[in-house]
């Protein structure tokens, strides 16, 4: 078969085209990647995703465009078989690449572009820095669907911070394919509640608003029997719903949800550190941080009923990032509390704590130009988001560092 034959095949490879390139125009890396027979993905030191091949495309539907660029853990957004989060921004993939070492893992489930979960296995192929031309590639992640099995764990896990998502043991159930969606949002509403039980025209009042009385208590009717229905065929055995009188709850016993177990870990931290035993508190922070995957339902930003919730709950995560922060500091590992004020103003950038608190973990560092940067950044931001200046603890923490050497 001459070369542009083959080309012409592979480019209709799948149920989407995916354009080949020409080998002559790859590196070696990039070659391994893109003709690969499993799913591949080349990621770079900070796990950005810098090459997809077509049989990741077929496999977990995303096109190259949509997810070159992205970190590799947003991508795949796995979790272990027990339900726990598996892609993290520090996850053990990204400790593994770093010292050089491969990373796998037996099976995990990873959500398909359309919602629907598939069970696979990850393997990689660490790349040395040394390779000539690697083009910052660090490691090729090969991703390998598994025959399904039968389910061995029971349970239904729920999945509120970040990307709303349910599983039931090892398999995840799609739900953005249900066909009625008002059904989906009375379920978040009723798992915002946390066992608390609702009354009916409050549940009809938020989820099918301006409707009549009739209609609105026959679609909460309907609503009800299809989320018993569809949460029965996906293999959740206990009574998740019940009904008191006139209100309806979710049996908190009944399901595990990542929202309470992160409200937990961060509880137990914040006690641990309090009877003086920093390194078991620090790993219940990490434990917490690794299930914050997002602000709480994302998706349904607009949605008034759950806006407290998920303020609540980054206020809580903030404030956990600013205790790690100062407990890595307390072991001199500066760098490792200024990545944690890092990720804290990615999601606050107006927290001016943080860009104190980075300026002094940079400045401890011996980075002081850094750390004065950083207060400018931090003068600017404040000046355009909130028209006002910095605080007088942050201005004292900058004339400091400039009229200063190393601390």
């Amino acid at each position: 078969m001459t070369r542009p034959a083959r080309q012409k095949l592979m480019k209709t490879h799948g149920q989407e085209q995916y354009a080949y390139p020409d080998p002559a125009h790859l590196s070696a890396t990039r070659s391994l990647v893109h003709f690969a027979s499993d799913a591949a993905i080349a990621v770079d030191e900070e796990l950005k995703v810098v090459a997809w091949n077509a049989r990741a495309q077929e496999l977990l539907g995303h096109r190259a465009e949509e997810v070159l660029g992205r970190p590799c853990y947003a991508v795949l957004r796995g979790i272990l078989p027990d339900g726990q989060p598996l892609c993290t921004p520090e996850c053990q993939a990204k400790l593994c690449f770093c010292s050089y070492q491969p990373f796998g893992v037996r099976s995990c489930l990873v959500p398909r572009k359309d919602g629907s979960w598939m069970k696979l296995s990850l393997g990689s192929l660490v790349i040395p820095q040394s390779t000539a031309q690697n083009e910052g590639i660090t490691a090729v992640i090969f991703v390998r669907p598994l025959e399904a099995e039968e389910t061995t764990v029971g349970g239904l896990r729920v999945y509120t911070l970040g990307c709303f998502c349910l599983a039931v043991a090892n398999r995840g159930i799609p739900v953005v394919r249900w066909a009625r969606k008002q059904a989906l949002l009375l379920l978040k509403y009723l798992i915002t509640q946390r066992g608390r039980a609702v009354h009916r025209e409050r549940l009809i009042e938020c989820v099918w608003p301006g409707v009549s009385e009739r209609q609105g208590r026959e679609s909460l009717k309907v609503a009800i029997y299809f989320l018993r229905k569809k949460l029965r065929e996906s293999g959740v055995e206990s009574q998740l719903i019940e009904t008191a009188g006139e209100a309806y709850r979710l049996r908190p016993e009944a399901f595990w949800l990542d929202a309470h177990v992160f409200e937990e870990r961060v509880r137990q931290g914040e006690a641990l550190e309090a009877r003086g035993n920093p390194e078991e508190a620090l790993r219940h922070y990490q434990d917490a941080e690794a299930l914050y995957q997002g602000d709480y339902l994302e998706e349904e930003r607009y949605s008034d009923w759950c806006a407290e919730e998920r303020e609540r709950l980054r206020e809580i995560y903030l404030e956990m990032l600013m205790r790690m922060s100062n407990l890595y500091a307390a072991r001199a590992e500066y760098g490792e509390a200024a990545q944690v004020c890092r990720k804290a103003l990615v999601r606050e950038p107006c927290r001016e704590s943080f860009h104190r608190a980075l300026m002094e973990h940079l400045w401890r560092q011996g980075r002081r130009d850094e750390a004065l940067t950083q207060f400018e950044r931090c003068r600017t931001l404040l000046a355009r988001e909130l028209g006002v200046p910095p605080m007088p603890d942050t201005e004292h923490l900058y004339r400091e560092i400039l009229h200063s050497t190393l601390p």
